[in-house]
């Protein structure tokens, strides 16, 4: 029954990531009625726009700051147990600490690495320079906030897994082909974003893949999993923790912060430090089971590190949902795109509201969900995070946004796909499944594929339809 069984384990995968999303609409209510109170407040600033005489700034700036915080918040509870779930489940952090680790680690993804995608979704959608005043640009991103939010609201309300990022980039688009035509929007860069939403995931599950098959082969099935572990797992966590710093470091030397070589030198002593970290806490455990380790303690130090990077990918990737939209409202302007420079007192605040978010809301969900995926095998769950997180920093440089769940979900079918292999590779008697319940299998993977598939073609062009009819009824209210 191996063949049947490689199915069965990506098939459980898939089922826990149904359970989480399930998981979420319960553990969000609270979240889903603030974001009914926020579009309704946001109606009330509107009619208070169309019956000053003309259209009233500081109703559209308070507008947009409520919706911007709303979402904030609404991104930081909803994706904090991609982060912290795999490390909490484990056992390698406790909750609360977690909850403070990964909000500290967005808010510093946020303050360094965020600026790339905010700058591609405030200046690189929509061509500005026509706009005739600020007032015009602040409306498309008004617009492009309330779209977005108010489709994830309804798509929460209805059980849908929608994107935030796919949601922002529909709404800017929406926004500017009202106020500006078809021939102000970036056709080019909206076709890169779109090809990205598909490359991502499929990058992720082939890292992914990659990461699950060096792990099970060189420690987890080697005939001594001691000296195994002895090996690869202290070199595994010096290459992360001194990749990810010197990844930190380089952010701080494009600020001119420190010099480059002084990036480069702080990725050499963070990987040093890690590997006697690691060996240090080996041996301990190796010390206290007698040689013989269980795969979950070994795998809780890389654990705790992929949370952070998690959480710091996260906050560079996503904080540009708010960020991009709020420094275009705050400042009234648009230059352009190459010089168009974001505040990075935007970038904190966005930061600290998705960290909010995160405080507040997300320890429910993180207990709900983490604790039932991380049991599963936290191998499995070690190699989705650091291939997911790898993925959204690369993504993030080249300040492209994508979502991080659909991302996870590549990495889950990539080591599904994986041990599939390797089960193939390593039994070569086995008593295929029936063929009606090998279909079955299969078609409990396609029909999750074709949901997150729908959400993802459906949420662009939905949320770029709610962005235009609100534009339309501010531009009627206001006379803009």
């Amino acid at each position: 029954m191996r063949k049947g069984r490689s199915f069965h384990i990506l098939d459980k995968d898939l089922g826990r990531l149904t359970y989480a999303e399930t998981a979420q609409r319960h553990a969000l209510r609270p979240l889903l009625r603030m974001g009914l109170a926020v579009l309704s407040l946001v109606a009330g600033l509107v009619v208070i726009m169309w019956m000053d005489v003309g259209p009233n700034l500081y109703a559209g700036l308070v507008a947009g700051l409520i919706v911007a915080g709303w979402l904030g918040l609404a991104i930081g509870s909803n994706d904090v147990a991609n982060s912290l779930g795999p490390a909490f489940g484990a056992g390698a952090i406790g909750l609360l600490p977690g909850l403070v680790l990964v909000a500290l680690a967005e808010i510093a993804g946020a303050s360094l690495a965020g600026g790339a995608v905010t700058h591609r979704l405030a200046s690189g959608i929509v061509d500005a320079a026509p706009l005739a005043s600020g007032i015009s640009t602040r409306l498309v991103m008004l617009s492009a906030l309330v779209g977005a939010a108010a489709w994830i609201t309804t798509a929460t309300g209805l059980g849908l897994p929608v994107s935030t990022s796919h949601s922002i980039v529909g709404g800017i688009a929406g926004a500017g082909l009202t106020v500006l035509g078809a021939g102000a929007i970036e056709w080019g860069t909206l076709g890169m974003i779109a090809s990205i939403w598909v490359v991502a995931p499929l990058a992720a599950g082939a890292l992914a893949g990659l990461f699950v098959i060096f792990l099970r082969l060189r420690v987890l099935e080697a005939p001594d999993r001691a000296a195994s572990a002895r090996r690869w797992l202290p070199l595994m966590v010096a290459a992360m923790t001194g990749l990810f710093v010197a990844y930190l470091a380089e952010m701080l030397a494009r600020a001119s912060y420190i010099s480059h070589g002084g990036a480069g030198a702080a990725g050499v002593a963070a990987a040093i430090l890690g590997w006697l970290v690691m060996r240090r806490l080996l041996e301990a455990e190796l010390a206290r089971t007698d040689g013989h380790p269980g795969s979950k303690r070994l795998l809780r130090p890389p654990l705790l590190l992929a949370a952070t990077m998690m959480g710091f990918a996260h906050g560079a990737n996503d904080v540009g949902n708010i960020a991009g939209p709020l420094s275009v409202i705050l400042a009234g302007e648009v230059s352009a795109a190459s010089s168009f420079a974001v505040p990075v007192a935007v970038l904190l605040l966005a930061g600290l509201a998705i960290a909010l978010g995160t405080m507040l809301f997300g320890g429910r969900l993180v207990i709900t969900v983490g604790s039932a995926i991380t049991r599963l095998n936290a191998g499995r769950a070690l190699c989705v995070s650091l291939a997911t997180a790898v993925t959204v920093l690369t993504a993030s440089t080249f300040g492209l946004p994508v979502s991080t769940t659909h991302v996870a979900i590549g990495g889950i079918f990539g080591v599904g796909f994986a041990r599939e292999w390797l089960d193939r590779r390593n039994m070569k008697l086995r008593s295929p499944l029936p063929a009606e319940e090998t279909r079955r299998r299969l078609l409990i993977r396609r029909s999750h594929v074709a949901t997150i598939s729908a959400a993802w073609v459906v949420t662009v062009p939905v949320a770029a339809a709610i962005a235009a009819l609100c534009c339309r009824a501010i531009i009627w209210a206001t006379g803009v």
